[in-house]
């Protein structure tokens, strides 16, 4: 029996499909609570189209999220320096590392308060921000009943990693580590230059201000995503120190999308 899947009309990318597990946490009341947060904070008093949501941006960001993802681990993408950190494409492993980071994707913002960062500052305690909320959540008694209904039941600490990304774990004094390969699975959802974070709300902020700024080909970009190896990073001394590890890039025929976005 095949696994049901579900579609959602969406104003950036037509139709975004989840799976049950998905659906099932789409449907939580932490999830739910964010068809209330606008994206754009007040915003929407100056560009009155900009009433979208953190829901549907988060959706967004899944779809992309599970984009990415489908792209690097193709096997005509996968380099003989990279092969032994990624999992193998259709072993159960890749499968649950999928569903990891468009679940993780999902969950990314479920921290976020009414009027976006600028009510982080006055109504949260010192050290607190959307961030550890979000990890706050997905370790919750209610999510926790979430978790344990899912098969294969994911790990809330594994979804906080690839959601948050090694930076904002390592700030927020959260002791988890990171592999390389759970490295690469959060940059996918937040990293700076090619997270799907990012690519979401360029297009769907651009799109509800009525604004040109952050339209870009995220199609051309995601399609020449990769994963590069690691690099030795040069020591004190001129010489070759420790390497970096394996990191998210992109191919020579996407810089033009990749310097738009």
């Amino acid at each position: 029996m095949g696994t049901r899947h579900f579609e959602i009309r969406d104003a950036v990318h037509n139709f975004i499909q989840l799976d049950e597990i998905e659906r099932q946490v789409m449907d939580s009341d932490p999830f739910q609570r964010l068809r209330h947060i606008h994206q754009l904070a007040l915003s929407y008093l100056v560009y009155p189209g900009a009433t979208h949501r953190r829901f549907e941006h988060s959706l967004g960001v899944m779809e992309i999220a599970g984009q990415i993802y489908d792209v690097v681990t193709r096997l005509d993408k996968i380099s003989d320096d990279v092969r032994d950190d990624l999992p193998e494409p259709g072993t159960l492993d890749h499968a649950y590392s999928r569903s990891l980071v468009r679940i993780a994707a999902l969950c990314h913002d479920t921290g976020h308060l009414p009027f976006s960062h600028a009510a982080e500052d006055e109504l949260l305690p010192d050290g607190w921000d959307h961030e550890r909320i979000t990890y706050e959540i997905l370790r919750s008694d209610e999510m926790q009943a979430v978790w344990r209904s899912l098969r294969p039941q994911p790990d809330p600490d594994e979804i906080a990693k690839i959601a948050l990304g090694p930076r904002k774990i390592e700030k927020l004094g959260i002791d988890l580590s990171f592999s390389a390969w759970d490295g690469i699975l959060a940059e996918m959802v937040v990293g700076d230059s090619f997270g799907a974070d990012r690519i979401d709300y360029l297009l769907r902020d651009s799109l509800h201000t009525g604004v040109a700024y952050g339209r870009f080909d995220h199609h051309r970009l995601i399609a020449t995503l990769r994963v590069l190896p690691a690099v030795p990073s040069p020591g004190d001394d001129g010489g070759d120190a420790a390497s970096r590890e394996p990191q998210l890039g992109i191919e020579r025929g996407g810089l033009e999308a990749a310097v738009l976005s």
